[in-house]
């Protein structure tokens, strides 16, 4: 069993190249081959897609085999590397962490050699793959229980000059949102592991909810607009259709943005994503269980602002996330941020 992670095939090989990624076996079990392919077409963009990264996000899987068809007779020039599937594990549960470890893969990297299955899945990926890319692309959804619409995000980075080429980068994807995210969970995540680093990192929330035909198609259309605009293929990029809408925002979103419910209930949403709401607008209604005579709760918009996701009538614990807004965001070429008030039409 070899001590470190490497890949089957040699990536300089000109042309399409199949094979794995080997991540070594530990105390908790054996050696994983997650399948990679490469696709070199020589000088250009040097470019990696994964998905998978989260195991109920099974958009990102599924759009990933897709360009790994349509990919060889559509590139022109450079560089790139595909990985379906990150955490095996995780998607063969249908579950956000991987069940051996309990471990989610997007809060351990850059991993460890010696830590157990999904630290040892983000050291591979990081030692073998990370180098040989300056863009990547990192394939997500919003989860099962959520209506979020198609985005590209990415978060506040300290390097001015990254974050404006983040951000170019992400609208290229003319998806019916861009997002730049405030977390206050960031350690670990995969994007900050490539942002030390100097590299073009954009995550992509492809909705919430249920896997469709129609959502996947912009999906799809997305990540095609992206590498059209990398210059990996040719072709005219077109803002996707949403909702019989085509959208093209830039949004903010910080922790504060959070609307928590108060007390364990049925939530009820009143309204929608990428609604426009004024402060005290009505979100949506929280509905008590343990008592008849207990009153209903009204979850209200903190402020000016936009609907940008909502849970999609669920029942909900105390203090857990229902809702998240968000404002219009200006990004100067210095990287810099400016948020705008939104106005109602």
């Amino acid at each position: 069993m070899s001590k470190a992670p490497h890949l089957t095939f040699d990536l300089d090989t000109p042309g399409v190249s199949t094979g794995y990624l080997v991540v070594p076996g530990g105390t908790d079990r054996g050696e994983l081959s997650l399948p990679v392919v490469s696709f070199n077409k020589g000088e250009g963009p040097r470019l990696l897609v994964t998905g998978g990264n989260h195991g109920d996000e099974l958009e990102g899987p599924i759009v990933a085999r897709r360009l790994i068809k349509w990919l060889p007779e559509a590139q022109t020039c450079g560089r790139v590397i595909v990985l379906p599937v990150l955490n095996p594990l995780a998607v063969e549960a249908w579950s956000r962490n991987t069940p051996l470890d309990g471990l989610n893969l997007n809060r351990v990297f850059p991993g460890r050699a010696d830590g157990s299955v999904t630290e040892r899945i983000a050291d591979a990926v990081s030692r073998v793959l990370l180098p040989m890319a300056d863009t990547v692309f990192d394939l997500h959804s919003f989860g099962p229980t959520w209506d979020f619409p198609p985005a590209a995000t990415t978060h506040p980075i300290a390097d001015p000059d990254l974050m404006a080429r983040t951000v170019r980068m992400a609208e290229a994807f003319k998806l019916p949102l861009t997002l730049v995210w405030q977390h206050d969970d960031t350690a670990g995540m995969f994007d900050i592991t490539a942002q030390n680093q100097g590299k073009v990192f954009v995550c992509t929330e492809f909705g919430g909810g249920t896997v469709g035909a129609d959502n996947l198609a912009i999906y799809e259309a997305g990540l095609r607009n992206a590498l059209i605009a990398l210059g990996l293929v040719e072709g005219k990029a077109d803002y996707p259709t949403f909702r019989q809408q085509k959208f093209g925002q830039t949004l903010e979103t910080r922790p504060s943005d959070e609307l928590k419910s108060p007390v364990p209930g049925i939530f009820e949403p009143r309204c929608s994503v990428l609604d426009e709401v004024k402060q005290g607008d009505l979100i949506g209604i929280l509905h008590p269980i343990d008592s008849l005579s207990a009153e209903s709760i009204d979850i209200r918009s903190p402020e000016t602002s936009i609907v940008l996701a909502i849970t999609s009538g669920a029942h909900v614990d105390s203090k857990q996330v229902i809702a998240l807004v968000a404002r219009p965001l200006e990004i100067y070429e210095s990287g810099s941020l400016r948020p705008r008030v939104p106005q109602r039409s």
